[in-house]
Parts: structure tokens; C-alpha cells; sequence
């Protein structure tokens, strides 16, 4: 059964309008609401609560009120409550524990309290930053050296497009950024960019012996040969993310939530802004654009 023609690259200009009208979205919900980060990035106390049984959201509330907690963030959790508050002092932070428990009736392991200094928050997130530039670099030497620089630039010119759509949506949703999003945003990097490059290999084989076409053309047939392949490796990469979403629990969901979104930004990225950026960018060589000039007219043969 012959497989369908799709012209992707025809829809080009609709797909870098798609791609930089969510950018933008993204950077103003960004600038306007801005990222929520967690304790282990600007510090704090993090509370537990696993044993609470007949304690409702209210009453912890206003136990921690009563504390002298003004500002705790209260959220509940499968097994009880994960209450955060900007307490960097551990003594402080016990104190407040230990007059919740005592408000409620709740027995002494009932929660486990976590402080983290500003300090270190900075530095884990001098350590987060490091590590998604220091990445984006690796990749994009990389991929000028086994490809060439403008495979290179494009490349990355997709990752910073799926970095920033996660980041946007987490922005949008008010999600806590946490260690596991960072680790998140670094898998979602490597996965984008097997994407792109498994289609850049294709493109570059195929630009070897172009005859009787234009870039654009060559590139597009170069897309419908590994779409298949694209398609099915995001399908198997989504199911092990999405059932840690649904499943995996408080501590696993924002690593999840973010490989989701991200794999799904890489899946169309590679197709909707790495190759029209890297087609459009090549006709402009001499080569192919009297190629394009002599053939672009000429529909494609059936």
C-alpha cells in the first residue's frame, strides 16, 4: 500500500507562524505571572504530613495560621499534605510543626520537615542554569561537527523553542518548577533532538544527489520518508511519561508533566521549525537557488 504524500514544508510559513505565535504567548505568560520555583531553588520549608486522618485542608490551614505561619502554601497530597512556606531557619520550622501536630492531635512522626537555606537554593540554581547552557552548547558543537553549522543553529533553534513553550505552560498553570523539571527539560532536549537529527540525517543523504527538484522539495520528500519513524518513536517515548503522570505520584509528576509537554513540542518542533528553518535557510545557497529557480514551478510527479 503506498503511503500518503504530505506537503509539510508547503505549510511552512503557517507552521514558523504557529511556532512563534506560541513562543511569544510564552514569553508574556512568563514576564506577566513568571515561573513558580520550589524551596530548592529559593529556599524554605517543606512539611510532609502523611499520617492525617479526619484533617481537612481548613483545619491544617488554620493550625499553621495559629503557628504564627502566615504564608504556607497547603496542598493535598494521595497520602495526606505538602505544606511549603518560606521559614529558612530549621528551628523556626520545627517550632511550627511542632504546634501543628499538637493543635491537631496528630502523633509526633505524622510529617517530616525539610529546610533548605537560600543559599544553597542559589546554588542549585546556578547548577540548573549551567546545565542547560553547558548542554546547549554540547549540542551545538556536536552538530555542527557531524552535520554543519546551520543543521546546527536550527537544531537549536528547536530546543530553545521546546524549552520555552515548557516553560511557558508551567508558567501559564503555575506549576512549581522543581530539580525534576530541570531533569525534565534535559531529557526533553536529548529526545528533540534525535527527532531533528534523524531527519537532518535524511535530508543531508538525499541533498546528495537532488536532480530535478528544488531543496524545498527534496527536503519535503526527505520528511515523508521518516515520518512514520518520527511518529511512532514519540508514541512509544509518550507512554512511559504519561503513566508516570497518572500514576507515579506527587514526587514523580513534575518530571512527568514537563517530559509530556516537551515531548510533544520536540515531536512537532523537529518537523514545524527545525526543517522549514534549515530549508529555507539552504535555498539560499547558490546551488539550490537555481535549482529552485528552474524547478519550483514544476508540480511533482505522481
Amino acid at each position: 500500500m503506498r503511503r500518503p504524500y504530505i506537503d509539510f514544508l508547503g505549510y511552512r510559513m503557517w507552521f514558523l507562524g504557529f511556532s512563534a505565535a506560541l513562543m511569544l504567548l510564552s514569553i508574556a505568560v512568563l514576564g506577566v505571572q513568571g515561573l513558580t520555583f520550589g524551596i530548592e531553588f529559593q529556599g524554605g520549608t517543606a512539611i510532609t504530613f502523611t499520617k492525617v486522618e479526619n484533617v481537612q485542608i481548613e483545619d491544617m490551614r488554620e493550625a499553621f495560621q495559629n503557628a504564627g505561619v502566615e504564608s504556607a502554601n497547603i496542598q493535598s497530597t494521595e497520602n495526606g499534605f505538602l505544606v511549603r512556606t518560606t521559614e529558612s531557619d530549621p528551628d523556626v520550622a520545627n517550632d511550627a510543626y511542632a504546634s501543628v501536630v499538637a493543635e491537631l492531635g496528630l502523633p509526633s512522626n505524622a510529617g517530616e520537615v525539610t529546610t533548605i537555606g537560600p543559599g544553597w537554593g542559589a546554588n542549585i540554581t546556578n547548577r540548573a542554569l549551567m546545565a542547560l547552557a553547558l548542554s546547549l552548547l554540547a549540542i551545538l558543537v556536536y552538530t555542527a561537527l557531524r552535520f554543519e553549522y546551520k543543521m546546527s543553529l536550527t537544531a537549536v533553534a528547536a530546543l530553545v523553542h521546546d524549552v520555552v513553550i515548557v516553560l511557558g505552560v508551567y508558567a501559564l498553570l503555575g506549576r512549581e518548577v522543581t530539580p525534576n523539571t530541570i531533569a525534565a527539560l534535559l531529557t526533553i532536549m536529548g529526545y528533540s533532538l534525535y527527532d531533528t537529527i534523524v531527519v537532518f540525517h535524511r535530508i543531508r543523504e538525499n541533498s546528495r544527489r537532488v536532480v530535478r527538484q528544488t531543496f524545498m522539495q527534496m527536503a519535503n520528500d526527505s520528511i515523508n520518508q521518516v515520518i512514520v519513524r518520527s511518529i511512532n518513536t514519540s508514541v512509544t517515548s509518550l507512554i512511559p511519561p504519561l503513566m508516570l503522570l497518572f500514576f507515579g505520584g506527587t514526587t514523580l509528576n513534575d518530571f512527568a508533566f514537563a517530559l509530556v509537554v516537551g515531548l510533544i513540542s520536540g515531536a512537532y518542533s523537529s518537523v514545524g521549525v527545525a526543517s522549514p528553518i534549515y530549508a529555507i535557510w539552504k535555498e539560499r545557497e547558490p546551488k539550490f537557488r537555481a535549482l529552485k529557480k528552474k524547478y519550483e514551478q514544476q508540480p511533482k510527479a505522481s
